[in-house]
């Protein structure tokens, strides 16, 4: 056992940042004597004393064997893997190298057809062919979840020669499919399991969260640190364990992702996180859960509210229980407000510019929240108390019928890979008028909000049914993210 009280790398950092010398070194602003005023004032010149360059007692992060090594081993300990390796580039560069240590051009990967745009950075990274599994659709909610252990048996089967499986875990809604199914089917063909679990960094220190995906038998799993735990925005980790993955692959792939420039603010934040949660972690995630409980009971007898829950089977729409969402990490809370006759957007409006109160996301008919180690009950008290005003100062009639039916457009919509994501990025392409797209190859990745997953990629024909969900979502207050013309009026394809 290690000794989880040690801070090795913001120990080094603060003993170099306090050290009298002269430096002759990067960054130009030197320990903060060269930050202009205004950033200054903003935020102190201490934390410029603090931004150092990878000095010999900081150690190296492509080739880490002092500080950053200690602290990579006191991260692997806590979360439970057999090695970690700190992200300076967010959870967005450990999905790439996680893809690119696993599959080469030509290779299969299968994957949700939700996943995040990192996932399709690394197909065009790497080269791989995506086998995509649509996954588990509420169309009560409008919500996707996980991709279920049918879905993954069924495509290994037709498909024995892929080389990894990929799997969100958990969704942005904080749903969590069976992993440990998936798993177990997943190693009969003796290939790795690669975890998205961005969202669920904090699921290893209380046995009320989700299982850990490492602990369900993913053999890749990545974290954004700093979405739900105390680490600085872009600090993120890559755990793996046992022997499916090359370690070595994982390294090389992370030099090609990572700045050769790390930001030593970000890794010490990692080793500092780690320790807080590897010392108080169940206090903390006990004080979040209980915060989060009294959020979803009280906003749950609001008239017109109703919050995402999981009950047990049979499976009823928008409860959970199927096997798409078997788990709910509770300190992540959707709140349906479509009975108030608002829009998701409109009540995020509402309730960010005159109630003070800001959510993560919003969608068509919902608004999700993050309720972390770093809210209080003050906070608690205002988003009751804003869902309140919203519902009776607000409310108005339902949603008309237009809106209803565009809620289940997604189900129609046909996906056909006609070049590899790879091909397709790198062809030559032209940009044309969205009228004289239709059947045509896509080449670039079309993300809209909602519901934030790539509805076209490079690769991908493009269809009249795409093209009307598309320009629906836009009608209907969305936006759309990713292409070249953010207007929507015209989009890249293949020449």
């Amino acid at each position: 056992m290690l000794n989880q009280n040690q801070t090795p790398l913001l120990d080094a950092l603060k003993a170099n940042a306090t050290r009298p010398h002269a430096p002759f070194y990067t960054p130009g602003h030197k320990l903060g004597k060269g930050i202009s005023q205004p950033l200054a004032d903003l935020f102190g010149k201490a934390v410029f004393r603090a931004d150092l360059t990878e000095l010999a007692d900081l150690d190296n992060l492509f080739s880490p064997q002092g500080v950053i090594q200690q602290a990579q081993q006191l991260a692997a300990e806590a979360f439970g893997a057999s090695q970690t390796w700190f992200l300076v580039n967010g959870s967005t560069c450990g999905i790439e190298a996680a893809i690119l240590a696993t599959c080469g051009t030509g290779d299969k990967i299968i994957l949700p057809r939700n996943v995040h745009s990192s996932a399709i950075a690394g197909l065009i990274l790497s080269g791989a062919i995506p086998i995509f599994l649509n996954p588990e659709y509420d169309p009560v909610l409008d919500i996707a979840h996980s991709i279920t252990p049918n879905a993954v048996q069924s495509a290994l089967q037709q498909h024995p020669d892929a080389k990894a499986v990929l799997v969100v875990y958990p969704t942005y809604y904080g749903v969590c499919g069976d992993l440990s199914a998936i798993a177990n089917i997943t190693h009969q063909y003796n290939i790795p399991l690669l975890v998205d679990e961005a969202h669920g960094a904090h699921f290893t220190f209380h046995p009320k969260l989700p299982t850990p995906a490492l602990v369900a038998g993913a053999d890749l799993t990545v974290q954004s640190i700093h979405k739900v735990l105390g680490a600085m925005t872009q600090a993120s980790m890559l755990h793996i364990q046992g022997n499916r993955i090359d370690c070595d692959r994982i390294s090389k792939a992370l030099q090609l992702v990572q700045s050769t420039s790390p930001s030593y603010l970000l890794l010490a934040s990692l080793d500092a996180a780690r320790q807080q949660m590897a010392l108080h972690g169940k206090m903390l995630m006990s004080r979040t859960l209980q915060l989060a409980n009294e959020a979803r009971t009280k906003i749950n007898q609001i008239p017109g509210l109703s919050v995402l829950q999981i009950l047990s089977p049979p499976y009823q729409g928008g409860l959970g229980g199927s096997p798409g969402f078997v788990a709910l990490d509770k300190t992540r809370l959707t709140v349906t407000v479509s009975g108030l006759g608002l829009t998701g957007f409109e009540a995020d409006e509402i309730l960010d510019e005159k109630l003070g109160v800001t959510a993560e996301f919003a969608s068509l008919q919902h608004l999700t929240f993050i309720i972390s180690l770093g809210n209080t009950p003050t906070d608690i008290e205002q988003l009751v108390q804003g869902f309140t005003t919203l519902a009776k100062e607000y409310h108005r009639s339902n949603l008309t019928v237009k809106n209803q039916v565009w809620l289940n457009l997604e189900r129609t919509l046909d996906y056909a890979l006609q070049l590899s994501p790879r091909e397709a990025f790198f062809a030559v392409s032209e940009i044309l008028p969205l009228t004289q797209t239709n059947k045509r190859i896509c080449a670039e990745i079309v993300c809209p909000y909602p519901p934030g997953i790539p509805v076209l990629m490079p690769g991908e024909v493009i269809t009249k049914s795409v093209l009307e969900y598309l320009q629906q979502i836009q009608a209907m207050g969305g936006f759309i993210s990713g292409c070249n013309d953010i207007s929507f009026k015209s989009l890249k394809v293949v020449k």
